[in-house]
């Protein structure tokens, strides 16, 4: 059985403004329980609630749902083989990818991603962890509001001129991010003088793509600098994202491992699960993975690797916000400013979610905020000696 509502008679308003979303899960039991979270929040509407790949691409016209939760694994049409279907029929639609951890579905999650799907969330293994993970659910329903929210916002403020930007009598560079007010534009620092020597990333829903785009063109900088990222991701997935990293720079990228020597040539990657932070030995720099609770509810946090860079390498520190939901990095990115180091982030526009770029730069922490493909050349120019 499926159902799929699409009332005949007018809508209120309140149903209207209602993020539309539809569940595709050939699991009854998972099925009814997400479509039971869904319509009990304010401000979601559930459209469909689906079992096969075949249903959704059938009905997605007459659904027009905005946000679809794909399963991977169903019968018929799996989700990575309806996934183009869907987004050739909507181009618009925010698909966040449904799986459990295992190596296969994180291979296709990522696959997803560059196919054009918004978001993962990854499944409990079991349907018990799944109906008790109040972890589980409150991601879920967050993916879900931010990522519909900031698809209403974007149709919203598709005809906005491009950002304008002033200097003040202070020398620091006032920007206007297209989408928000003029109240919120935020000022960029100047760059430090001293040229960096560690490169920092930081990145959660969009990141994927962002790092490959990013880290496929500063093969340059790797050579000469270590390369440490947080990426908010589970255990698994970290292991193929590191594997996606070093055949996009052709260097070495691994999760990384605690104990371990920080050297230039090397991409580092936070394990999931585990807060990354650097530490000094013997007067060497060295990597601390550390099991304590989750920081702004991740884990690993961009603000652990972060704030501890900014104590060994003060000065020397890049660091580079990418696409990401929440807060997290902006308290780090703080330290390391505090420290001499310099902060870019990327732009709203090229961002899939502006929250952890956005609040860097709304904070007065940037020295840049910049589209996705000018990140990586200026960045290699900062290290290769140029002057800001």
């Amino acid at each position: 059985m499926s159902l799929a509502t699409v009332p005949s008679s007018p809508q209120p308003a309140r149903e209207r403004e209602a993020i539309r979303v539809m569940v595709v899960d050939d699991a009854v039991v998972v099925r009814g329980l997400l479509a039971r979270w869904i319509e009990a929040e304010a401000g979601l509407q559930l459209v469909a609630s689906l079992r096969s790949g075949r249903e959704v691409i059938d009905q997605i016209e007459q659904t027009a749902p905005d946000v679809v939760i794909l399963d991977i694994d169903m019968p018929g049409i799996d989700g990575i083989t309806a996934l183009p279907r869907l987004l050739a029929k909507k181009p618009d639609l925010v698909v966040i990818m449904a799986s459990t951890l295992t190596r296969r579905n994180a291979e296709i999650s990522l696959r997803a991603l560059a196919l054009g799907a918004a978001d993962y969330i990854p499944k409990p293994e079991t349907t018990r962890e799944i109906t008790t993970s109040a972890d589980f659910r409150r991601e879920l329903v967050e993916k879900i509001r931010t990522l519909g929210v900031r698809l209403r916002r974007r149709a919203a403020t598709s005809s906005i001129a491009p950002p304008l930007s002033h200097m003040d009598a202070a020398g620091l560079r006032h920007v206007a991010s297209p989408g928000i007010s003029p109240a919120q534009e935020f000022k960029l620092r100047p760059f430090p003088a001293l040229p960096p020597r560690v490169l920092l990333v930081g990145s959660s829903t969009g990141g994927p793509q962002a790092l490959n785009v990013v880290i496929s063109n500063i093969r340059g900088v790797i050579d000469q600098a270590p390369v440490l990222i947080v990426q908010h991701m589970p255990r698994t997935f970290t292991t193929i994202l590191a594997e996606h990293l070093a055949r996009a720079s052709g260097r070495p990228a691994l999760e990384a491992v605690d104990g371990e020597p920080v050297c230039a040539g090397r991409i580092y990657l936070a394990p999931g699960g585990c807060h990354m932070r650097v530490v000094r030995r013997n007067g060497a720099a060295s990597i601390a993975l550390e099991d304590g609770p989750p920081v702004n509810f991740c884990k690993p946090a961009v603000d652990e690797l972060f704030s501890s860079a900014a104590e060994v390498w003060g000065a020397r520190n890049f660091a580079i916000v990418l696409t990401g939901m929440g807060s997290d990095g902006a308290r780090g990115a703080s330290d390391i400013v505090a420290a001499g180091g310099a902060i870019v982030a990327q732009d709203e526009p090229t961002s899939v979610v502006w929250g952890m770029p956005g609040v860097v730069a709304q904070a007065g922490l940037c020295s840049a905020v910049l589209p996705i493909d000018e990140i990586a050349p200026r960045t290699a120019r900062l290290f290769l000696g140029a002057r800001p």
